[in-house]
């Protein structure tokens, strides 16, 4: 299940992991014009970890996720 809200400056949306125990945290992505950051609390730390990617990062995760394993250089985007 996910959810997606629209507010002010960011997209947010949250990633509820659902199935037979044991399930993971809330992920939550905060898509905002410069950045996209990744939330996840870790309850064994009782912290919350945050990870931050450029839109480059994004644009090559993106890519990633469909090809074969390899390393790869993207062409900048045309402006």
């Amino acid at each position: 299940m996910f959810s997606i809200e629209h507010e002010f400056d960011a997209t947010v949306i949250t990633l509820v992991d659902e199935g037979a125990a044991p399930l993971g945290e809330d992920v939550i992505i905060n898509a905002f014009e410069e950045c996209v950051t990744i939330e996840q609390y870790d309850p064994r730390t009782d912290s919350l970890h945050k990870i931050t990617l450029s839109m480059g990062q994004l644009r090559d995760l993106r890519a990633a996720l469909d090809l074969p394993e390899g390393v790869y250089i993207q062409a900048p985007d045309a402006k």
